[in-house]
């Protein structure tokens, strides 16, 4: 009887591990049909050509750097060469970005979106910058920063022969952690 009894237990371990397989494999089929919909791509290679896929659904794959920690509404991730960064505003499916993300690499599935900073609004800021820059009160190493980048902002609208510069972002609707 004892051994009836484990030659049962036996059998529906196998049979409950097969299920769990077989289940794991339609999931996995399932993620890859949905995936394959929707074109994937690096971080840096999808910047190149985000000009030409505004309000495109697509999946960018990234290392979280910093999610924002009361309200988990945004995540900032970076690409392969660690230096190009992305911001992904939480929408759709995504309630929130969880401190515990940083460090792990995503895929993220999401529409992307550009916002403007225009000519005009550049060349305010860098008065502004200039005028914080007079006062002397210890932000001197701050304001070169800021100088530096509408140096480099002004540099790329040249070199793209643009009259704004594009920030580039995503409304991501969902996720999966990429192990």
């Amino acid at each position: 009887m004892k051994k009836l009894f484990l030659i049962a237990a036996a059998v529906f371990m196998l049979t409950s591990c097969g299920n769990k397989s077989q289940q794991r494999i339609a999931e996995e089929a399932t993620t890859a049909r949905a995936t394959s919909e929707v074109p994937a791509y690096e971080l840096e290679k999808l910047l190149a050509d985000a000009d030409k896929m505004l309000d495109q659904t697509v999946v960018v794959k990234g290392t979280v750097t910093h999610t924002c920690k009361h309200s988990g509404k945004r995540c900032f991730i970076v690409g392969e060469d660690g230096k190009t960064s992305f911001r992904v505003e939480a929408k759709g499916d995504i309630g929130g970005f969880n401190k515990e993300l940083v460090g792990s690499e995503l895929a993220i599935k999401g529409t992307l979106k550009e916002r403007r900073l225009t000519k005009e609004y550049i060349d305010q800021y860098e008065k502004e910058v200039n005028e914080k820059k007079t006062q002397e009160d210890g932000s001197a190493e701050t304001c070169q920063a800021e100088l530096n980048s509408i140096t480099s902002m002004r540099e790329w609208m040249k070199d793209n022969n643009k009259d704004y510069y594009a920030i580039y972002y995503m409304d991501g609707e969902s996720y999966e952690v990429i192990e």
